[in-house]
């Protein structure tokens, strides 16, 4: 087998990362490089690193991808409506590939063998972190220590932490797995394993609970260009700002929260808690917006290929082929989502109310149920004619057929 010398791990500063650094230093005798990616994590950054090289890493590395982040992961999913399950907006799932390249960039700069991960054998991100390193860098070597040392449980990792002298978050009493970045803040493990049990009002950070959101709505104008978000209430903002500021809004009316048993790529039912209170409000205006700016076969075609989306990035396919083919058709059915959307936030609730557009496909004169000089209606006899012969020309040749699907057969 070949020797590893140096090693690039994803480090976070958490429970299971805390206590890989010194775990391949005594199991590799390697030099291990810390690379931590800032993908809008509220932890402090300099702190992390310092941990890091307190822990025994080499050297550790920060690299601000926020901007990136969200402008060339989290939009593009936003302008596919990719919502995986119906529920969860991806916030990890979009975080692992950024990361993973950031990773393999300074693996591939600092001359690393091998890169490495703090993923569980049991979840997703173990696939999403070594597809995008198949997929950008091949010839590195993996490690993937939760497949391979005996610490069998968050207890294990958390007793091994503390005789290594490494102090990490995760407690007996509140062993949650916990993911936040820029897009939105997951929670797991913990007695959030068991599905009955409803979450604990701790689990929650970003959002207030929506009983104790405030009495009186806000409304919130989103403007979007070619189905990319770029204001808010009429102030152009860069992605990553813009996303902070929708999250203190969605966040204070408790807009964006889910608590979903999920199936993951492993074949396992997960259950997780999400706040995505910037990404709920995107979200919902996006979708909005298509209604006015998209004609009716383009607009069913792209709800059709969203859930496919959703289910690339879940599964850690972002360097994907199909996702870039994807991506071609979007970028060409997103060129006139461009315009406004009103969105009311309540309670919990963020509902759409307004939207407008210089590309609106809705005329009023059309819609009308007034008086209108623009619509013969007698030309829909013709158009129904024409549309039901084929079902006319069916139940003409097979009326047996068709007389079995009316609940009183005619005899």
């Amino acid at each position: 087998m070949e020797r590893i010398a140096k090693v690039a791990l994803a480090y976070s500063g958490g429970l299971d990362t805390s206590v890989i650094i010194p775990w391949l230093r005594e199991q590799y005798g390697v030099k291990v490089i810390a690379v931590i990616v800032d993908v809008g994590q509220p932890e402090d950054i300099p702190a992390i690193r310092q941990k890091a090289l307190a822990s025994g890493a080499d050297a550790a590395v920060v690299v601000d991808a926020k901007e990136e982040f969200i402008a060339e992961y989290c939009f593009p999913a936003l302008r596919a409506n990719a919502i995986y399950e119906g529920q969860y907006l991806l916030g990890t799932a979009l975080a692992r590939p950024v990361i993973a390249k950031a990773q393999v960039e300074v693996a591939l700069a600092e001359g690393a063998d091998a890169v490495a991960h703090g993923c569980t054998g049991k979840g997703n991100d173990q696939v999403r972190f070594e597809l995008g390193y198949k997929a950008l860098a091949p010839q590195l070597k993996i490690i993937a220590p939760w497949r391979e040392w005996n610490l069998v449980s968050r207890e294990d990792e958390i007793e091994y932490a503390a005789a290594h002298g490494i102090p990490v978050p995760a407690t007996r009493e509140k062993p949650y797995s916990v993911d936040q970045n820029l897009w939105h803040r997951s929670a797991e493990a913990g007695i959030l394993e068991d599905p009955w049990l409803e979450p604990p009002d701790h689990v929650y950070a970003l959002t207030s609970a929506p009983s104790e959101a405030p009495d009186e709505p806000a409304y919130v104008e989103i403007a979007f260009e070619r189905g990319v978000p770029v204001a808010v209430n009429a102030q152009a903002l860069g992605p990553a700002e813009l996303l902070n500021v929708l999250n203190r809004l969605g966040g204070m009316h408790g807009v964006g929260r889910a608590d979903m048993v999920e199936n993951r790529l492993v074949g396992i039912k997960s259950r997780g808690v999400y706040e995505t209170p910037g990404g709920t409000i995107l979200a919902t205006a996006h979708r909005d917006l298509e209604t006015i700016t998209l004609d009716r076969d383009t607009q069913h075609y792209a709800m059709l290929i969203a859930p496919r989306y959703a289910e690339i990035v879940y599964y850690g396919q972002w360097f994907s082929p199909l996702r870039q083919a994807f991506d071609g058709f979007i970028a060409a059915a997103q060129q006139t989502v461009t315009g406004t959307v009103r969105v009311k936030l309540f309670k919990g609730t963020c509902t759409a109310v307004g939207r407008q557009s210089p590309n609106s496909l809705y005329r009023q004169d059309l819609a009308t149920f007034s008086k209108d000089t623009v619509y013969n209606q007698k030309d829909a006899e013709g158009f129904i004619n024409l549309w039901s012969l084929p079902t006319q020309v069916f139940a003409g040749a097979n009326p047996e057929l068709i007389r079995r699907g009316l609940r009183h057969p005619v005899k």
